[in-house]
């Protein structure tokens, strides 16, 4: 029987065939690995002292916070910590 370059339904033929794309370098399913990464993520905050805090916003503050964040050069959640910071400082 000869094989047809087009014939994809027969992956026996193929199995020796090199295919393109990058090569798969983590055994774990992508949906573990991002489990993994989460807890480790998790885990150096921590080491770092850090306490994580969520909250739900609107899409307008969500969109003004990031447009602020970027004009400053810096990451949302540390824009955030800021303006709380200063908050508190202005309580006290």
């Amino acid at each position: 029987m000869a094989k047809s370059e087009t014939d994809r339904t027969t992956i026996d033929l193929f199995e020796n065939e090199k295919r393109p794309g990058r090569p798969k370098t983590n055994p774990l399913p992508r949906e573990v690995q991002l489990k993994v990464n989460k807890r480790n993520q998790i885990k150096r905050d921590k080491a770092r002292g850090l306490k994580r805090i969520e909250f739900k916003v609107s899409s307008e503050l969500y969109q003004a916070l990031s447009d602020m964040a970027q004009a400053q050069n810096i990451s949302r959640s540390a824009l955030i910590e800021t303006i709380l910071q200063e908050k508190l400082a202005n309580n006290r």
